[in-house]
């Protein structure tokens, strides 16, 4: 291949790689936690309300991922990482992003964005058609010239598209922030975290830096809203103490489970008797198998509050994973109750009835379930601990059908096609479990044919 092939060939594999940029982020690792998801939801609820959305209808769904970021990928779901958790100080900052990745999704960002994508892809074939022309002209630096160019020209309209974007939901998170009566403060705080990171890792500021940007400068961002937050009403807002004292708890509690046990041990020492560092304290011990040492500090969470059904949930997780099932069954049982039948923390109650061993346990086991994935259809590990019930007393039509609707969640599609085509074999005709059977197939077959159509992706 000439070295004029090689050049266009790269070319068009940036061509390729431009239009990969305006794709949903890639599948992350998602972290699903009851009282984390509590908080995330009345912390936005007034924000949603103000966007005009239905609070409901909006999922804020949190992501294992140590960068400060979120998102939005499609529908009406923000994605937050757990590093912007860990860095930020305040629940008034989480705010400050939830009001804007609103403006997102009220902004039609992400349907929009594919048009940004399409315009710069149009530029770029040009070039490369002008290119070409050139080559076969015998013309070869000419040809480069005029790809190089077309591919600047492309990257500099997909990205400018995108710090439009960007600007047009900062302002709509202010207004937001603003029309719910909370502060913008923690905003702008947030935004200073980012620019901090850019000068830590040496990210240039100049105007030939800021061409290859998906963002606006920082910098620029905080002098626009700060601004328009100054002048508003609620700029002097005080914030919600007990969404602070929220946010502390699930902050220590994501740094238990996540963070290095001894880097926990550091931040929170046994001198620190407050209930976010107990939560974390909780969590690092257990994940060092020092059971009576984790256990010791949910039962000083409980001495403060009984009938905290977090803390009980917590001693429940750990006497559960450290083959205490029974131990577990009486405080799961009671956490279970306090938050009439949560989804996750009733999967954790059918989990420590199932590992019992007891057969007698079953039928409870099954009716909170049940219950759970009536609740809340897309938690996988629910389905699969119903599956195990139904396999326990014979009954493997209903068991192939939790089957299916585990594996259409974790993208198993030809499994969970081949379970749900059992599952409907099985079933009375025409009750709600085969009528569902045929859906979930449906649904398998749909996304089988996606992804042949893609050229791509899980097959199994």
């Amino acid at each position: 291949m000439s070295a004029l092939a090689h050049h266009l060939a790269r070319c068009l594999a940036a061509a390729a790689a431009l239009a990969l940029m305006a794709q949903p982020a890639a599948a992350q690792s998602i972290l699903r936690d009851a009282e984390t998801e509590a908080f995330l939801d009345d912390i936005s609820e007034p924000l949603v309300e103000a966007s005009g959305l239905r609070p409901g209808n909006v999922d804020l769904v949190l992501i294992n991922d140590p960068s400060i970021n979120a998102f939005v990928a499609g529908g009406q779901a923000v994605y937050i990482h757990s590093g912007l958790i860990d860095k930020a100080e305040t629940a008034n900052e989480v705010q400050g992003v939830i009001a804007h990745e609103l403006g997102h999704i009220t902004g039609g960002h992400i349907i929009r964005q594919s048009e940004g994508a399409r315009a710069a892809s149009n530029i770029s074939l040009l070039s490369l058609l002008a290119g070409i022309g050139a080559a076969l002209a015998g013309a070869g630096d000419a040809a480069m010239a005029a790809v190089m160019a077309g591919q600047r020209a492309a990257l500099g309209k997909f990205l400018a598209y995108t710090r439009t974007e960007e600007s047009s939901a900062d302002l709509a998170g202010a207004q937001y922030l603003s029309d719910a009566g909370i502060s913008g403060k923690g905003s702008l705080d947030f935004f200073g975290k980012l620019q901090n990171q850019e000068f830590r890792y040496g990210y240039s500021q100049d105007d030939e830096a800021a061409f290859t940007r998906t963002h606006p400068l920082s910098g620029d961002r905080i002098a626009m809203l700060r601004e328009v937050y100054q002048k508003d009403p609620a700029w002097n807002a005080a914030p919600d103490p007990d969404f602070q004292q929220r946010f502390a708890r699930i902050k220590a509690k994501l740094a238990g489970y996540l963070a290095d046990p001894q880097q926990i041990m550091r931040v929170y020492p046994a001198s620190d008797t407050s209930v976010g560092a107990r939560y974390a304290r909780a969590y690092a011990y257990h994940r060092q198998a020092k059971v009576p040492e984790a256990l010791a500090e949910t039962e000083a969470l409980l001495a403060s509050a009984p009938d905290d059904p977090y803390f009980l949930e917590l001693q429940g997780q750990i006497l559960l994973e450290s083959g205490r099932p029974g131990e577990a069954l009486g405080v799961l049982r009671r956490a279970t109750a306090l938050t009439n039948a949560q989804p996750l923390i009733a999967t954790l109650f059918g989990h420590a009835l199932i590992a019992t061993e007891d057969p007698a346990n079953h039928a409870e086991a099954e009716r909170v379930l049940r219950a759970a994935v009536a609740k809340d259809r897309y938690n996988p590990f629910a389905w699969r601990q119903l599956g195990t019930v139904y396999a326990a007393r014979g009954d493997l039509p209903r068991a192939r059908l939790a089957s299916a609707e585990q594996q259409v969640m974790t993208r198993e599609y030809e499994l969970a096609l081949r379970s749900a085509r059992e599952a409907e074999a099985g079933l009375p005709e025409g009750s709600p479990d085969w009528l569902r059977a045929q859906d979930v197939a449906l649904e398998a077959r749909a996304m089988l044919e996606r992804i042949r159509e893609d050229g791509g992706g899980s097959r199994r």
